[in-house]
């Protein structure tokens, strides 16, 4: 199992497990976090999955697509440079002990 530990901007950090190949979306929603919407599932149509990537993880992560990037231009709260959609971040062993920040809304 990975650990993903999620920082919400309101409360404490909350810790979810989830198998190579999920989604930190998935993960999220499977384990109740309060911060992820996740509106369309996945589907990259929407931006309610906005996360912020500990610097420590970013490296590890494939560059955002046009997409993706295109998506974060309507987050709710400004994308950051370390934004990403946490359905576009699959799991892997390397990831284990991620951890995302949340961001104050996705709406």
């Amino acid at each position: 199992m990975i650990t993903i530990n999620f920082i919400a901007a309101d409360s404490e950090p909350t810790r979810a497990e989830g198998k190579i190949g999920q989604s930190v979306m998935e993960v999220a929603v499977a384990a109740g976090i309060s911060g992820i919407a996740a509106d369309c599932g996945g589907m990259l149509t929407c931006a309610t999955c906005h996360v912020m990537v500990d610097p420590r993880f970013a490296a590890l992560l494939p560059a955002a697509d046009g997409e993706e990037l295109a998506m974060l231009a309507f987050t709710a709260t400004p994308a950051t440079p370390a934004s990403r959609l946490s359905c576009q971040i699959i799991l892997s062993a390397a990831l284990d002990g991620l951890t995302v920040e949340l961001p104050a809304s996705q709406y």
